[in-house]
């Protein structure tokens, strides 16, 4: 039986769409005319598009779909499985109790492919934009190993740590970003708006001004005159490095110049650490080879060195030398990373220090950026009130001279 999207319309010519399985599409749209509804569109959820064939954006299982959603799924599938129901049958019930309607439809089209025969590694195969390469090769280990139920609740928990790990990054930069951007149209607004016509008083009195306000109608005027342009040439500049950074090459290099910031760098470099050591020792726990991890690390690597200096570690694991020492050599790795491998390496319990790295890691990530953030937010404040001040005490001070003329 196979899943199928639908568009189609009702009797009164309103618009549906949805998901349907039947055995084949011509069985799907007698089932819908059966319901009353005229079918627009069918596209069976499990088809590939050919290659140079364009796909169809239109449909919702298309989108992108995001880690929460994912995580949650495979906490639910594990769940499922543990408690002894068959792949096929917690599958369909994922997809009865689903909310998501992108995520009913990756499982509907997964489900299919089980039921055609193939595996649900395979089957993953078909929706990498939702499943990585660790979700993928974990749960072909599971299902070449006969502990899938096992191994899933591995993914799910290691899913839904990344998952709280990012929240707490994103969370704790939005306070110090929306500070930023309050204080720039605020500062903004003052200077463009505020200001000329304040200031138009003063020059009238034609009284030499205080140095601190010939520079504030210096810069007002200078805001004032561009502004526009100034924005335009932001907007430019940011799409033409984004355009810059698709560029390998040049991304290499931007990575490279990061890793060496002393605290975008730490964040950086421990942020991709923690996810490397969890792949790998969620995999080299599974029973996965070593070889095989590495190459599903790559993937969860974001910084190009770091991910071209473990790609140049699988090379030389593969001429024999070991994981520690390959990785010692880029000197990209934290040092705990390579003398707690050395330490599995050499007892035999190499996920289990893998394990301990990712942990330290994470744990080192998420208390300096607390710290990081609870220092840069009052410093955004007195920064912003620093400026204020600054326009203030520049409209306030040919004011308090003319006061004293007048005396």
């Amino acid at each position: 039986m196979a899943a199928f999207h639908y568009n189609a319309l009702d009797a009164a010519g309103k618009a549906s769409n949805g998901m349907i399985e039947a055995d084949s599409a011509r069985l799907a749209r007698t089932q819908l005319r059966e319901n009353g509804l005229f079918v627009v569109e069918l596209n069976a959820l499990s088809d590939t598009p050919a290659k140079g064939a364009s796909r169809d954006i239109s449909l919702p299982f298309r989108k992108r779909i995001p880690l929460s959603e994912v995580s949650l799924m495979l906490r639910q599938l594990a769940t499922l499985l543990e408690a002894g129901l068959p792949l096929e049958q917690a599958l369909a019930v994922l997809i009865e109790q689903g909310d998501n309607p992108a995520m009913r439809q990756v499982i509907a089209a997964m489900r299919s492919e089980v039921l055609a025969g193939n595996t649900l590694a395979r089957a993953m195969e078909k929706h990498r934009a939702t499943f990585p390469e660790i979700h993928r090769a974990l749960i072909n280990a599971g299902e070449a190993s006969g502990e899938l139920a096992t191994v899933m609740d591995k993914l799910a928990s290691y899913s839904e740590a990344q998952q709280a790990l990012q929240q707490k990054v994103g969370l704790a930069m939005v306070y110090p970003a929306i500070v930023i951007l309050v204080a720039t149209l605020v500062v903004g607004g003052l200077l463009i708006f505020v200001v000329p016509s304040v200031v138009e008083v003063f020059q009238q009195t034609r009284q030499a001004l205080p140095l601190l306000t010939r520079g504030l109608i210096l810069v007002s005027d200078f805001l004032s005159a561009t502004w526009l342009y100034l924005i335009a040439i932001f907007v430019v500049g940011g799409f033409a490095a984004q355009r810059a950074l698709q560029n390998e090459a040049i991304r290499f290099q931007f990575h490279l110049r990061l890793l060496r910031l002393p605290i975008v760098g730490k964040l950086i470099r421990g942020s991709n650490t923690a996810r490397m050591a969890s792949t790998l020792s969620i995999l080299v726990g599974s029973g996965v080879g070593l070889l095989t991890a590495l190459n599903a690390a790559c993937g969860v690597v974001t910084n190009l060195p770091m991910r071209r200096a473990l790609e140049d570690a699988a090379m030389k694991v593969r001429e024999g030398v070991t994981l520690s020492r390959a990785l010692a050599v880029s000197g990209l790795f934290p040092p705990v990373l390579v003398h707690l491998i050395a330490s599995g390496e050499q007892s035999g319990r190499l996920d289990t220090m893998l394990d301990r790295v990712a942990k330290q890691q994470t744990q080192e990530v998420s208390g300096f950026t607390t710290a990081l953030t609870s220092i840069l937010e009052p410093l955004l404040i007195l920064f912003m009130g620093a400026v204020v001040l600054l326009i203030v005490l520049a409209i306030l001070l040919p004011i308090i001279q003319m006061n004293q003329m007048v005396k």
